[in-house]
């Protein structure tokens, strides 16, 4: 009987481990031994890191879209038909259309989602540039600002770790070039220090320092207040902005809070092997996870990596290959014509390199070869 195994979610992870699949377990494909089902809430596969760009016209929107179909190998089955239901008893899964598939292996790969509504008066009055629209808006924003106070808002959970400190720099930058010098830039963090990777925050500092950025620490976003132009937090500290550009707080897909598998649509997850806690046969991949390490692109990569290597040996020799070692690797834009890098993973703590052109034209080829790594050949 055909080995099925179902992939829930066609972003980043989920199209690793497909394709990755495909290459370590063709003859199996080929002879009907096992089969590969994707599911998906769209057509297009977008690269969501670009989104940073986009703001400065500095990368066009249709550099950020493929056509997922494209993008997979062919002998994935692929559709269009988000999951409602994921029945990991049953071991099944029911889709938007009503249809139900059966899995022997399940990776679900969902993702997560911003939620400035969860916030008042945040959609009315904040910008922020982790979805098409918001970016677009943002980059009328940044094109219409004569200057005056910015405040970048940092709310958690969010993914892309170093995102809020490149919009920063990049924001100074950007301004400056243009000429508007008459800005104050003043950057929010909910906990005591300036990122939650504390050797980052030691970095930041100075940076900070150096170029003039403010900051408050310890500001959890209570509301904004679209018409005072005011953003208020639970600490009862009150910011004035003339410009407020958020990092919104994010959450799971509704799917995962509806088949009762995590809390906020996070999904608890073995740290090593990234099997859901309490099955042997689902794998938890990307954003999705619970695991208390950066929600980003190349954490869902190596993650994806090892399921592909995982269950390659499963089902070929019905033997574990390896577990995640928690590795994660961030470009960091210091600017617009610099940047730097955080490696890190479970043991070794992330050490900022000096910010160097090199380095933010290693992020930039990177930014076209992504569509390379989403076919798992790099």
């Amino acid at each position: 009987m055909t080995k099925q195994i179902l992939i829930i979610g066609g972003g980043v992870a989920g199209t690793i481990v497909a394709n990755g699949l495909c290459r370590q377990i063709g003859p199996e494909l080929t002879s009907g031994a096992v089969a590969i089902t994707m599911l998906s809430a769209s057509d297009k596969h977008m690269y969501q890191p670009g989104l940073l760009y986009l703001p400065f016209g500095k990368i066009r929107e249709s550099e950020l879209f493929r056509d997922q179909r494209k993008v997979l190998d062919k002998r994935v089955a692929f559709f269009v038909d988000p999951a409602t239901n994921i029945d990991v008893k049953a071991k099944s899964v029911t889709t938007q259309s009503g249809k139900k598939y059966s899995y022997d292996y399940l990776v679900i790969a969902t993702g997560s989602r911003i939620r400035p509504d969860t916030i008042p008066g945040m959609e009315e009055g904040a910008h922020w540039f982790y979805d098409l629209d918001g970016a677009r808006k943002m980059r009328d924003a940044l094109n219409d600002f004569k200057g005056g106070k910015i405040v970048v808002n940092v709310n958690a959970p969010h993914k892309c770790p170093v995102a809020p400190l490149e919009i920063v720099f990049m924001l100074r930058e950007y301004l400056a070039a243009k000429g508007i010098e008459n800005t104050e830039i003043t950057y929010t963090y909910p906990i005591g220090r300036l990122h939650a990777l504390e050797p980052v925050a030691n970095w930041a500092g100075p940076e900070f320092q150096r170029y003039g950025i403010k900051s408050e620490v310890f500001f959890n976003t209570k509301s904004v207040d679209p018409k005072k132009k005011t953003i208020t937090s639970e600490e009862g500290v009150t910011l004035p902005y003339d410009l407020l550009v958020t990092i919104p707080p994010h959450s799971g897909q509704q799917v995962i809070m509806d088949s009762k598998l995590g809390d906020g649509g996070w999904v608890p997850t073995n740290k090593q092997t990234l099997l859901r806690e309490g099955s042997d046969d689902v794998f938890i991949v990307g954003d999705t996870t619970n695991i208390p390490i950066s929600k980003a692109g190349s954490t869902a990569h190596f993650e994806a990596d090892t399921i592909v290597d995982n269950l390659a040996s499963l089902i070929k020799e019905q033997q574990w290959s390896r577990n995640y070692d928690g590795k994660v690797f961030c470009f960091l834009e210091t600017g617009m014509t610099t940047g730097t890098y955080v490696w890190f993973n479970y043991v070794t703590p992330p050490n900022p390199a000096p910010p160097s052109q090199a380095i933010h034209w290693f992020k930039l080829g990177y930014n076209r070869l992504y569509w390379l790594s989403a076919r798992g050949l790099l």
